[in-house]
């Protein structure tokens, strides 16, 4: 492995994360354990707080309004420091969300550090292909025919009309047969999911068997029975890579994301000894429970 591509594996990332947190903590523990009545605010973040609000009112902050500025960070830094003291972030589920998506803005920013290459992207393509397949498309016509309207004649009435409509041919308008029917005659261009939304799944696949060029049927759907005409089919099949690149960069980016969550999560577990009390063994609960 060479130097460039070891420096850019996002486990070492990670791990460096994992200790620069470690020890800012410690650092920061350590400064409030020696000067516990102590409340500094920097230079650094009086910059900060002046820019904040130049950004806000489009104006520098007046001596006046940083000063008040100043005086309700000091308040913020008072309230949060007694709130601690008495305990009051323990259980507060929004406190405790609030942390730990904080934490994983930490490791999403090292996570941003390092871009795709073509080969990063196309292994990640060719690993889940389903997520970014390209559907069966149709372009085809129908004619219905409504079950109550033609009760025991429907089969009959069935065959009589697909003869008619083959005798047509393709030049058949479809509007001119059969029963009417809301959601149209025609559908151009659709995918085999759209056209499961509108008649049913079992109307989908069995129209992926429609031969094209020819008036196909009876075919049923939720609504009753079909003829088709499948004019032209596509089938399905995994784009090339750049077809879909900004699709499956940020697929990429979001899975290399919760990689990064997860590995120093892990990391961080091992710092403790997890015991989770059941207050008794049930069929769903007995057994131990894992928290990896």
């Amino acid at each position: 492995m060479t130097m460039n591509r070891f420096l850019r594996e996002p486990l070492l990332h990670f791990l460096l994360l994992g200790a620069a947190i470690f020890a800012a903590y410690g650092l920061v523990s350590e400064g409030r354990a020696d000067e516990p009545g102590n409340i500094v605010i920097t230079a650094g973040q009086v910059a900060s707080i002046e820019l904040g609000f130049t950004r806000t009112w489009h104006r520098p902050p007046t001596r006046e309004e940083l000063e008040g500025l100043l005086r309700d960070r000091v308040r913020e830094e008072v309230y949060y420091r007694e709130a601690m003291a008495l305990g009051l972030d323990k259980d507060d589920t929004i406190i405790r969300r609030r942390l730990r998506q904080k934490l994983e803005f930490l490791t999403d920013d090292v996570v941003d550090q390092s871009q795709p290459t073509d080969a990063d992207l196309n292994a990640y393509l060719l690993a889940h292909p389903d997520s970014f397949r390209v559907q069966r498309g149709f372009t085809f016509s129908h004619v219905y025919l409504n079950p109550e309207k033609h009760g025991e004649r429907l089969t009959r009435d069935a065959a009589e009309l697909l003869a008619r409509l083959n005798h047509a041919g393709g030049e058949a308008d479809p509007s001119d047969f059969g029963d009417s029917f809301l959601l149209g005659h025609t559908f151009a261009s659709v995918t085999a999911v759209e056209v499961a939304a509108q008649f049913g799944q079992p109307f989908a696949m069995k129209l992926g068997d429609v031969s094209p060029g020819r008036w196909r049927g009876p075919v049923e759907s939720g609504y009753g029975v079909h003829l088709v005409f499948v004019s032209e089919r596509t089938e399905g099949r995994v784009p090339a890579l750049d077809e879909v690149r900004d699709a499956v960069g940020r697929e990429w980016d979001n899975a290399r994301r919760l990689s990064a969550n997860d590995t120093l999560y892990q990391e961080m577990l091992k710092r403790y000894a997890v015991i989770i009390e059941a207050p008794r063994a049930t069929p769903k609960t007995a057994g131990p429970i894992d928290t990896k």
